[in-house]
């Protein structure tokens, strides 16, 4: 059998050859070229957090707090390096995702 150390290891290896990850990666890279960009994206995710921090506790998020937010996230939107960051960065996210629910489907008991 298998260690499981080196399984896990050949897991991190194909992630890091996948497109998604080599595409996050690039645009992630392309991104940080512009110092304003990069403040302006980590603004961004800084107040993502802070909003599902919020709703993960119950408070209640007025409708200029999620305004401010989308409008942020279209400004963003429109520079196409950070469109393609955040794109990229959503597909990463979602592929993580999709490995922690594998492993915690398979691991789940009864």
């Amino acid at each position: 059998m298998e260690n499981i150390h080196d399984m896990a290891r050949e897991l991190a290896e194909a992630i890091r050859r996948s497109e998604v990850y080599t595409s996050y990666i690039e645009a992630k890279n392309k991104a940080s070229e512009n110092p304003e960009l990069t403040d302006a994206l980590n603004d961004f995710r800084e107040k993502q957090y802070d909003l599902q921090r919020k709703q993960m506790l119950g408070e209640e998020l007025g409708p200029e707090v999620l305004s401010q937010m989308q409008s942020l996230g279209q400004i963003l939107m429109r520079d196409p390096v950070a469109a393609a960051f955040l794109q990229a960065e959503v597909r990463f996210t979602l592929l993580v995702n999709d490995v922690y629910a594998i492993l915690g489907e398979a691991l789940k008991t009864e």
